[in-house]
C-alpha cells in the first residue's frame, strides 16, 4: 500500500468516520427512542468491521420501530453474509412490507433460497 493511501487517505477517512460515530452517539443520547440513530451508528460500525455491535444496534432500531425498513434491509444483509437465510429473508420481507424491496432483490440476485417455512 502506498504512503499516500495508508498515511494520508486512510487516516483521513478513519478520522471522518470517528467524527460521524461521535455525532450518532450524541444523537442517540439526545433521542434514545429514535431508531435512526441506532441504524446510522450501525452502518458506521459496519464500515469499521464491528459487525456484532452493528447487529445489536440494528436489532435495537427495529425493536424501537418494527416498520423501519432501512434497518431491516441492513439486517438482511448481515444475516445473508452470516449464511442465516431464514433471518435474512425474515428481515427482507419485513422491509418489503414497508415498501423497500432492496433486500429481497439482493437475496434473489445472489441465489439465497427462501425457506419454505419461515421462522
Amino acid at each position: 500500500m502506498s504512503f499516500w493511501r495508508k498515511q494520508v487517505i486512510d487516516f483521513a477517512l478513519d478520522q471522518e468516520t470517528l467524527r460521524h460515530v461521535e455525532e450518532q452517539r450524541a444523537f442517540i443520547a439526545r433521542e434514545p427512542a429514535n431508531p435512526r440513530g441506532y441504524h446510522n451508528l450501525a452502518q458506521l460500525y459496519r464500515i469499521q468491521s464491528r459487525q456484532e455491535e452493528a447487529l445489536g444496534l440494528l436489532l435495537e432500531s427495529v425493536r424501537l420501530d418494527a416498520s423501519y425498513a432501512d434497518a431491516h434491509v441492513a439486517l438482511a444483509e448481515i444475516y445473508a453474509v452470516r449464511d442465516d437465510a431464514p433471518a435474512a429473508w425474515r428481515h427482507a420481507r419485513q422491509a418489503e412490507s414497508q415498501g423497500n424491496a432492496r433486500a429481497v432483490e439482493m437475496l434473489v440476485r445472489h441465489g439465497v433460497k427462501e425457506p419454505l417455512n419461515p421462522v
